[in-house]
């Protein structure tokens, strides 16, 4: 092994500087630094220091990448991984991180920048849809985050990085305790609205897709049926294939999310009977139109037979519920009334989880089923029978 080379610089000051092999980057280039100090000893150290962290499979070569060129580096990563639409998803919750901490190199990285970016961003992190400058929502500030760890986490499996510095980052409990006091959270409907919404919309055209969602049904897996997916005379529901659109302008066309979101439903009586009528329906439209007439072979389609997008969907529903005086939710929003309604009747959990395209009953009880008061009106009652009250009030 080489001792460092007494080096002279033009300014007459002497110093130490040895090639120390590091072993090979990702790329199987070999990896060669060059070690300057002070004195020899100092040199030989560093260069031990390394050759240690070699054999050990610790050593992390210096790198000047930043945070945002690893984001984009773990963007392209992802891609074997997930759907283009949670692609997207996941670059729109990093705009905040790029654009506060984009510019410092990853190795410089540390946990008080994360933490200082997250105090801030929660406060005064909003980009659109209010005042520029005022709170985002925590939840939205954990996805970011969550996102911020995963990327960083890929940095260390890659050894870019020896440690996450966002590991032990949060939203503080203050942030979280604003939050909850000042956040209005929109509620789905309840079991009287969704009733209302049905009988109004009754004689409305798209009234067996709409249906569809208030069965449970994500608007991207109704667009995307095929009169193929539905068996009418044993009443099954078959979803395989999602129509969904990314940046609410492009329609995507892809299989279902999960694998457990394929799956295949039986048909309440209602929806049954209205797809019955729908395809009928839309017979009469094609003998109508004639050659105008494109048949796609969808279930939600115009008087044309053309297919309908979430949006058009979700644009149609607002209008009826304005006609009706109803309060605007959206569509998917729906499916938490309905996993609620199944979930606080009995339907045991491993059905509820199923019927909803998930494999955790868990998760679809904690994101789905939220409890209001007069949910828990029974348990009252069930008390005032424990303590012998009176069944009315005087």
């Amino acid at each position: 092994m080489a001792d460092p080379k007494r080096v002279v610089l033009r300014d007459g000051r002497v110093r130490y500087r040895v090639v120390v092999d590091a072993g090979l980057d990702e790329n199987g280039k070999r990896i060669q630094l060059t070690v300057t100090r002070d004195t020899k000893t100092a040199a030989k150290e560093e260069r031990d220091r390394i050759l240690h962290q070699r054999a050990a499979g610790t050593f992390i070569a210096p790198s000047k990448i930043t945070l945002g060129e690893w984001i984009e580096q773990w963007l392209e990563y992802k891609r074997r991984d997930v759907e283009e639409t949670t692609i997207r998803t996941y670059r729109l919750a990093l705009v905040h991180v790029v654009e506060g901490l984009g510019h410092i190199r990853l190795q410089e990285l540390t946990e008080d920048h994360i933490q200082g970016f997250i105090d801030s961003v929660v406060t005064a992190g909003r980009r659109r849809g209010g005042e520029p400058g005022t709170r985002l929502a925590v939840s939205t500030v954990e996805g970011i985050l969550a996102r911020l760890k995963e990327a960083l986490a890929r940095a260390v499996v890659r050894k870019l990085i020896p440690t996450s510095p966002a590991q032990f980052v949060r939203v503080s409990l203050v942030d979280r305790k604003t939050d909850k006091r000042e956040r209005v959270k929109a509620k789905p409907w309840t079991v009287a609205e969704v009733q209302t919404f049905i009988r109004g919309m009754e004689h409305d055209r798209l009234f067996a897709p709409l249906l569809l969602s208030l069965m449970g049904l994500r608007p991207a897996e109704v667009c995307g049926q095929r009169w193929t997916d539905v068996d009418l005379d044993d009443g099954i529901l078959s979803i395989t294939t999602t129509r969904t659109m990314v940046g609410n302008h492009r329609v995507l066309e892809k299989d279902t999310k999960t694998a457990s979101g394929e799956r295949s439903l039986p048909l309440p009586r209602g929806p049954w009977e209205a797809l019955r009528l729908f395809r009928d329906r839309q017979a009469a439209e094609k003998e109508a139109a004639g050659e105008g007439y494109t048949a796609t072979g969808y279930v939600v389609v115009d008087e044309l037979g053309m297919p309908l997008n979430t949006r058009q969907l979700r644009e149609h529903s607002y209008q009826l519920m304005a006609e009706l005086g109803l309060r605007r939710v959206r569509l998917y929003d729906a499916r938490h009334s309905v996993l609620k309604a199944l979930a606080t009747s009995g339907v045991p959990d491993v059905i509820l989880a199923a019927w909803a395209g998930h494999t955790n009953a868990a998760f679809t009880k904690r994101k789905y089923v939220s409890i209001e008061v007069e949910d828990m009106r029974s348990a009252a009652n069930v008390l005032d029978a424990f303590h012998g009250a009176p069944k009315e009030l005087t």
